[in-house]
């Protein structure tokens, strides 16, 4: 492998350009339209490779991602592209969903297909970099057309006058080489940091279930569960239906204020959607609405309760839920949240881990109904069984082991995130910093 180091270029000057600044003496600031011209051509068969654009994944196939999208019944007439053309989702371009294409294909007639003009220094890798940089994006959306940002488009005429600094080809390649090699390095650690923090995630599930079913005490007796998924427990331990330890409720408190009405926060299912352990106390993070008499009698949160989202539109996040740890003033739950309020004395911060653990979601995962979108009902809430020590003491020295073990693991992993969000950070620097000129890459035995 080549070795490369980073200088400066001989001279710099003044580009007259926002977002490129200062540029190269010998790269040529020019405007889009002396480098690209719209292809144009059509597809009379629709059978060719059909190719679509992520702003996080650039221009790939279609078959290569995980959409349920609509999918016209014929292909006729869609836009022909060609390996090298630039590519860019009209609709899409404030947001990055752009990028150069590594094959021959078609894509949607809503897509801008821009192919390089005949004898002007075009390396495709190099502005497949170039364009996805967040100062080109903030530059394409400048562009674009439209009242809001989600109603915006960039249309030929106005990619066409966007000004962007030349480099000549050896120069394009050679910083596309370096790219490919740097990126790819760089991508390589934050995967193998991401599968260690997937491993601590993994061991902290593992490490809360086999606490919440086994207890600390290893030596102790054991009985079967009398469920399947849950397997041996502490003989001395309650296995018991849900609908034993407290009742279940729903909300009619909506999203809405009436002016005869008192004004109150309300839990969403936002607020606790993904969040397993999430202690429920910052009352500023709530939605302002209004509620009832009654309904503020019946329907306010206390300390110890738990709340569940019913529903979901994925098998795997159903059945989330968040124990309210501190006694709150006028609070109450939505119309789509589940709240359990426990008649029997258990260990509140015990009341985190009953329902995180593996045993519990598989549960939810087998008693949900529904297809576009997994519901569960009261009943199948009412018939979980759980498995709860019988004393205070043993449910405290549970939860505190547990929230000892997992707050380490938490700290392991909040590491790893920081450490991947600070190469993210230097990915996109890199290339931010090359691509525009402002360092120059050198390889070993060629001027650049």
């Amino acid at each position: 492998m080549k070795k490369h180091e980073f200088d400066r270029y001989e001279a710099y000057k003044n580009s007259g350009v926002k977002w490129i600044g200062e540029t190269p003496n010998q790269w040529k600031v020019t405007r889009n339209k002396d480098i690209f011209e719209e292809r144009g051509s059509l597809s009379s068969s629709g059978t060719e490779t059909l190719l679509t654009v992520s702003h996080i994944t650039g221009v790939t196939r279609r078959a290569e991602k995980n959409v349920n999208m609509f999918m016209a019944e014929t292909m006729e007439g869609y836009k022909l592209c060609e390996k090298g053309d630039l590519i860019i989702n009209t609709m899409w371009a404030w947001m990055g969903a752009l990028g150069t294409s590594n094959e021959n294909g078609i894509c949607s007639p809503a897509y801008g297909v821009y192919k390089p003009k005949q004898y002007i220094p075009y390396c495709h890798r190099y502005f497949d970099y170039l364009y996805r940089t967040p100062s080109a994006i903030m530059e394409m959306t400048k562009n674009s057309k439209g009242i809001v940002s989600s109603r915006l488009r960039l249309y030929p005429k106005d990619f066409f006058q966007i000004k962007t600094s030349l480099p000549d080809y050896i120069t394009q390649k050679s910083i596309a080489d370096y790219l490919d090699t740097k990126t790819a390095q760089i991508d390589r650690k934050i995967d193998l940091l991401t599968q260690k923090a997937n491993q601590y995630g993994e061991l902290k599930q593992s490490l809360i279930y086999e606490t919440i079913t086994r207890g600390l005490n290893k030596s102790v007796s054991m009985k079967d569960s009398g469920v399947e998924w849950i397997g041996e427990v502490p003989k001395h331990w309650d296995v018991k239906r849900l609908k034993d330890f407290g009742t279940i409720e729903t909300s009619s408190v909506d999203k809405k204020i009436k002016v005869e009405e008192k004004l109150v926060k309300l839990v969403n299912y936002t607020d606790i959607y993904g969040n397993l352990t999430k202690e429920i106390w910052n009352q500023d993070d709530y939605m302002v609405v209004s509620a009832n008499h009654k309904q503020i009698q019946d329907k306010c949160l206390e300390k110890g309760d738990v709340l569940f989202t019913p529903s979901s539109e994925t098998i795997e996040d159903i059945g989330v839920s968040a124990v309210v740890m501190e006694n709150l003033r006028d609070t109450l739950y939505s119309y789509h949240i589940l709240r359990l309020r426990f008649n029997k004395s258990i260990f509140l911060n015990f009341k985190k881990y009953i329902f995180n653990n593996e045993y519990v979601q598989f549960y939810f995962s087998q008693s949900a109904k529904g297809t576009t979108r997994k519901i569960l009902g009261l009943n199948s809430f009412y018939n979980l069984k759980i498995a709860v020590p019988p004393t205070i003491e043993e449910q405290k020295a549970i939860a505190d082991y547990l929230d000892s073990k997992t707050e380490q693991i938490n700290q392991i992993v909040e590491s790893i995130h920081i450490k991947i969000d600070k190469l993210k950070e230097l990915r996109k620097t890199l290339i931010s910093a090359v691509v525009t000129g402002k360092i120059k890459v050198v390889l070993e035995g060629e001027l650049v």
